[in-house]
């Protein structure tokens, strides 16, 4: 009888220890509203309210040209872009709220540019900048053409301006351009502002609509696609086949597209991490929901190596040239060992981190992991 009881206790004992047992923390048990305050407050409003100061100077600066345009005033203009520019690699990642019905990224940052269009709108001296047919004949990569690449040299770029036949129109285009990056920038702050924090940080729960997934599945989104892929992959030809040197970033000025890139991918590691927008500061994120979940992957711990491997894309990227086209046509095989660095966090994150956390990915992947 003694052996019988043994021998059921067992039973209990090794059940208990599978895996229809308790399993280690639910990812559901974690305070998840403190990581939508921390990205709200410290990262998200912080970062647009910064963004928001560049495009009006940007703005301002664009102004001041249109009425004056002289060698001073374009030198001005150009810094006052680089600013915004790097300012955007802090939010361009989140397409929440009314970012999202706005389509916040594609109106500012969709390249290349289509400068026959743009040529075509100055001419014509009537267009809808409303229209996304116009999406790539506006937004940052524009002004890059219009204040870097219209001539061969800062004389010619600044004939356009004034004494050719559209010059009046050159200057109208600029302002438009410059008025409504700013406009767009407000319209996004505002709502974050005005009601849509609170109820992005209330919106706390587990499922496909939750703030947690929509905005993790975002990020990942952001880094495959517009970090990886726009960044590095397509310009270096991983997707085509044949390098496209064309394609970068900042193409025009021919020497900010790894300042862009860099930026942007610091953006990333500060909010995987939680690190307040412009401070040493950090708060709970990504990091630490999976440090409670004691998340491992090949027996090692998954946040340090996400974070590892940021810092190898990092150092991979080091040797880069500054303009990336030069990169590319010189030496396009860094550029690409650059890529595989990156790509590597795709998998830890898309994968790894979202099983972990339970969330499904929600956008459609045209390029695999």
């Amino acid at each position: 009888m003694k052996k019988f009881f043994a021998l059921i206790l067992t039973v209990f004992i090794v059940w208990g220890c599978t895996d229809n047992g308790p399993s280690g923390p639910n990812p559901d048990d974690f305070d998840r509203e403190a990581i939508l305050e921390n990205w709200a407050d410290n990262i998200i409003i912080p970062a647009f309210t910064h963004f928001s100061e560049t495009t009006a100077q940007l703005h301002s600066s664009a102004q001041t040209f249109s009425a004056e345009p002289t060698q001073q005033n374009l030198s001005e203009l150009r810094i006052s872009w680089e600013n915004a520019y790097l300012a955007f690699q802090h939010v361009s990642m989140f397409e929440m709220g009314e970012a999202m019905q706005l389509r916040f990224r594609d109106n500012l940052n969709i390249y290349p540019t289509d400068t026959t269009k743009i040529k075509q709108n100055i001419s014509e001296g009537s267009y809808n900048l409303e229209l996304p047919s116009l999406n790539n004949s506006q937004g940052f990569p524009a002004l890059d053409y219009l204040v870097y690449g219209l001539g061969e040299d800062d004389a010619e770029i600044l004939s356009y301006y004034t004494i050719n036949s559209d010059a009046e129109n050159y200057r109208v285009y600029l302002t438009d351009l410059t008025e409504r990056i700013d406009g767009l920038t407000n319209q996004v702050l505002n709502n974050w502002t005005s009601g849509y924090r609170d109820e992005f940080v209330s919106n706390s729960g587990n499922g496909a609509n939750s703030s947690i997934d929509m905005m993790v599945n975002d990020y990942i989104y952001y880094y495959e696609k517009h970090l990886r892929a726009g960044k590095i992959g397509i310009p270096a030809g991983v997707f085509s086949g044949s390098p496209l040197s064309g394609h970068v970033e900042a193409y025009y000025s021919q020497g900010f597209s790894k300042t862009l890139f860099n930026e942007a991918l610091t953006a990333s590691i500060n909010f995987f991490n939680g690190t307040h927008f412009d401070t040493e500061l950090d708060g709970q994120s990504l990091d630490d929901y999976l440090n409670y979940l004691n998340t491992m992957k090949d027996g090692a711990d998954l946040t340090s190596m996400i974070n590892n491997q940021f810092e190898m894309a990092r150092n991979e990227a080091e040797s880069l040239d500054n303009d990336f086209a030069a990169q590319i046509e010189n030496d396009n095989p860094q550029m690409l060992s650059t890529y595989d660095e990156l790509q590597k966090n795709v998998v830890n994150m898309k994968v790894d981190m979202l099983q972990a956390l339970n969330i499904n990915v929600d956008y459609v992947d045209a390029d695999g992991d």
